[in-house]
């Protein structure tokens, strides 16, 4: 899927070295396919790396929904799995949507502020100064 795992590293961990399969997902998928978790990713045959491949080319239509990364996408309304250059681009593409939309979490991210409700007091100051600044009073006046 354009992505090199680690042949070393056991079947789960080198699933979700892929950028959209996470622990969970890549512990469901092994365990459909009916393969040991405990295998190194190295010992695998070439027909369970297919069944691998094909199974995240398809994986909208054979895992529930609550499985995938685009439930009810906006564009399209249906459900699928993004992986990869795929995952970062549909991010892309919904934050811009958004500040164009000029909603409030669009707005968030165009101020490079939190968007998801945090505190922004003492932290979520990237590149400013956090701290207060003393006051320089001048001897013999009282504040």
């Amino acid at each position: 899927m354009g992505r090199d795992v680690s042949g070393t590293k056991k079947v789960v961990q080198s699933l979700s070295n892929v950028k959209g399969i996470g622990n969970n997902l890549a512990h469901y998928m092994v365990k459909s396919l009916g393969i040991d978790k405990n295998l190194r990713m190295g010992m695998l045959t070439d027909e369970q790396i297919n069944s691998i491949e094909e199974n995240i080319k398809n994986m909208g239509e054979k895992y529930p929904e609550f499985n995938l990364n685009r439930r009810k996408d906006m564009q399209t309304g249906k459900n699928s799995h993004n992986i990869e250059t795929d995952l970062i681009v549909a991010k892309k593409q919904d934050i811009d949507l958004e500040r164009i939309l000029q909603s409030w979490r669009g707005t968030r991210h165009s101020l490079n502020l939190k968007v998801r409700g945090q505190r922004t007091r003492c932290t979520g100051r990237a590149g400013k100064v956090v701290g207060v600044r003393k006051s320089t009073l001048k001897p013999g006046k009282a504040s």
